[in-house]
């Protein structure tokens, strides 16, 4: 199996094709989870599961841009692959506006869907990092975000301590607090840290 954890749901009503995808996929070393329709995916759906759904876009009951549709008003951010041999323009695009990874339209190359599934495992890589960096930021204290929020400007540590009205040895140990709680080495990775948080905010 892959290092990471990530899945793909493929949900598929067609047992032959369904057996396939499993066994291309299996093959390449993709951890799998197969479902014959929506309402099957939907039931047994957990809000912590990640990677990308495989779903096909006619099945017997909601089709795969309604299950597209149904997770995102759960909040699920899974990025979806919708494949159909029955493709017109509306769909297409009501699928491409729910952020759908591709549209491949069967009989597709396994090498297609391959390069799909990592751009969808890619970007669930990038939420998930920016989830884990959120919740490392939740444990700091209000004073270390302070810390860290003047360390990302480029301050020193007398400076800091100049604006915070502590001392730059009190400075000193709010940062070394702050590096073992976000995971960081040094200050160099402490200031990329701040940065790219402070810049995720303002979007």
């Amino acid at each position: 199996m892959r290092a990471d954890p990530l899945t793909v749901y493929v949900v598929e009503d067609d047992a032959s094709v369904r057996d396939s995808l499993a066994l291309m996929l299996g093959l390449a070393n993709y951890r799998t989870a197969l479902f014959p329709d929506a309402e099957a995916f939907l039931a047994a759906y957990r809000d912590d599961w990640t990677g990308c759904v495989v779903a096909d876009l006619r099945l017997p009951g909601k089709s795969g841009v309604e299950l597209q549709a149904e997770l995102r008003a759960r909040k699920s951010a899974l990025p979806f692959i919708i494949i159909t041999a029955h493709a017109d323009v509306p769909t297409v695009r009501a699928a491409f506006h729910a952020e759908a990874v591709d549209f491949l339209e069967k009989p597709f190359d396994h090498a297609q869907l391959r390069a799909a599934i990592e751009r969808g495992f890619s970007r669930e890589g990038r939420r998930l990092q920016r989830a884990a960096d959120s919740a490392k930021l939740g444990a700091l204290t209000e004073r270390e975000r302070e810390v860290l929020e003047h360390a990302a400007k480029g301050l020193h540590a007398k400076e800091i301590a100049a604006l915070l009205g502590i001392s730059p040895r009190t400075v000193e140990v709010h940062k070394t607090r702050i590096m073992e709680k976000l995971g960081v080495r040094n200050i160099g990775e402490l200031v990329r840290f701040a940065v790219a948080a402070q810049s995720r905010e303002e979007r």
